[in-house]
């Protein structure tokens, strides 16, 4: 199992959603994504949000990421409420603070890998940015020799691999990974767990990481057991009881 570093003192705490709500309207049919969830993120820490497919994760990805608004309930990331930002405001936040990791990759089809990741430095402002940041993630990656490739021309792993340079590229606060080894095999999804760690260990990036899958759930420091769109005991997650 991954080692986990320990978390001492009264660390800030950088997420904080308190009571979140979330409902779906199929036709005439309610359906409860998220039942009323509270927890917190410190600052610096890596938690994983296991559960198994329907249980709420990827609504709360969404709603911690500022992608879509809540029912009820509030998410305050690094001092914003979420709930009281313009969708203006929300973007630059989004571009400011977070890097996202996809299970799909969404590459950019027609750019090699060099501006696939170079992109989102010119979306967020920073123009060329750190060129050493930039060489030391894609070496970290392995993508070093990949760079002049297209995604067509790129694994899977590889290209999971560049979408997560992507995310690293603007040193953001926080990392948001939704099931981002949901399509690699387990060579590939321990590379990209495995950078996941070094980006919240040596660059003290606070990552909260979606997962159904219990075994990468334990490269987190802390991990919250979801059902049924509400947070539940461990031993009420029989995926889990299952794993162990």
């Amino acid at each position: 199992m991954p080692s986990c570093k320990i978390l001492t003192g009264m660390a800030e705490a950088f997420i904080e959603a308190k009571n979140l709500r979330k409902t779906y309207h199929v036709g005439k049919i309610e359906v409860e994504a998220l039942r009323g969830i509270s927890f917190s993120v410190q600052k610096g820490e890596f938690v994983s949000v296991v559960g198994p497919s329907g249980s709420g994760k990827s609504t709360l990805f969404y709603l911690l990421g500022g992608l879509t608004r809540a029912d009820g309930g509030s998410v305050v990331l690094d001092g914003d409420d979420l709930a009281t930002l313009s969708d203006a405001e929300r973007t630059r936040m989004r571009k400011r603070k977070i890097g996202f990791v996809f299970q799909k990759f969404n590459l950019l089809p027609t750019l090699d890998a060099r501006s696939n990741i170079a992109i989102a430095r010119e979306i967020s402002g920073n123009g060329d940015g750190d060129p050493a940041h930039f060489n030391r993630i894609t070496d970290l990656l392995g993508l070093t020799k990949r760079l002049g490739h297209r995604p067509s021309e790129l694994s899977g792993g590889e290209q999971q691999r560049v979408a997560l340079a992507r995310a690293l590229i603007n040193k953001p606060a926080v990392v948001l990974a939704d099931e981002p080894t949901g399509n690699l095999d387990s060579k590939n999804s321990d590379v990209v767990l495995g950078m996941l760690r070094k980006s919240n260990q040596e660059l003290g990036q606070t990552v909260l990481m979606i997962t159904h899958n219990p075994a990468a759930a334990e490269y987190g420091d802390r991990i919250i057991h979801m059902r049924d769109g509400q947070i539940v005991r461990p031993e009420e997650d029989p995926q889990w009881a299952l794993h162990k």
